[in-house]
């Protein structure tokens, strides 16, 4: 089970844009990357072409770039501020069966991450 997850609030700890938050937009598990959005804008220049509609495509845009896991820290729900995630068991039932499932729980207030 993954720390930081698609949708969640992060805070940037190191790098250029140290203190900047923003929502994770995708997340790369085998590089240990993930891209935040308005985090990390690199120019990127793309082939001008035409759609099939005659419009003109490419020219220069800002996209954001991936950024390493272990310079952002997930938002406390409570207080804002970068946490350290942990995690705590409950039982879940279901069906009539009990299952168990672990929740991610911010270590600096110690409330459940969404």
């Amino acid at each position: 089970m993954a720390k930081i997850k698609k949708g969640d609030l992060v805070v940037v700890i190191s790098g250029r844009d140290k203190g900047q938050q923003g929502r994770v937009l995708e997340v790369h598990q085998d590089s240990d990357r993930i891209v935040v959005e308005g985090v990390q804008r690199a120019t990127k220049h793309t082939k001008v072409g035409q759609s099939s509609r005659g419009a003109r495509t490419g020219g220069v845009e800002t996209v954001e770039a991936a950024i390493h896991v272990s310079n952002v820290m997930v938002v406390d729900p409570e207080t804002k501020k970068g946490t350290r995630v942990g995690y705590r068991t409950e039982q879940v039932e279901r069906d009539g069966r009990t299952r168990t499932s672990r929740v991610r729980v911010a270590k600096r207030s110690g409330k459940d991450i969404a």
